[in-house]
């Protein structure tokens, strides 16, 4: 018997509710390249009325945003952070989000990492994970 903690992604209303209510998202991993998915999610989820601030430590601006290295960089509050990166880089990610004060953690389609998942919800962020921002806007929010 399994007697560690699990993970289990908040329900649908909630969901709704975040993208609802959440609008500044720092995109962790945002590249700048057009073909790149987290490049195709941050410009629709601009188009939808979300405030996008890029973390790329390449990049200086991407969709006419001045992007970040980290989130410990960023100036302004964010609420949502949106994991492009590989699942071993999410607990440093995660670190940083609570420090930032951030709401909540989003890991895309594909990103699981389920201790640096249960951190965060220990800490009070809700966390969204193996999801894509996009794909749940578009079912949920128009």
């Amino acid at each position: 018997m399994n007697d560690s903690p699990q993970h289990t992604n908040p329900p649908d209303h909630e969901i709704r509710r975040i993208l609802q209510t959440y609008k500044k998202v720092a995109v962790v991993g945002l590249s700048s390249n057009p073909s790149r998915t987290s490049h195709c999610v941050a410009r629709y989820l601009q188009g939808q009325g979300f405030k996008i601030i890029p973390v790329n430590p390449k990049e200086t601006e991407i969709l006419g945003e001045k992007a970040y290295p980290d989130l410990n960089s960023i100036p302004e509050k964010f609420e949502i952070v949106d994991i492009f990166r590989r699942p071993e880089h999410v607990p440093a990610i995660v670190d940083q989000a609570i420090k930032a004060g951030a709401k909540v953690i989003w890991m895309q389609e594909g990103v699981v990492n389920r201790d640096a998942a249960i951190k965060a919800s220990e800490s009070g962020l809700t966390v969204v994970m193996d999801r894509c921002m996009w794909k749940e806007c578009r079912i949920l929010c128009e």
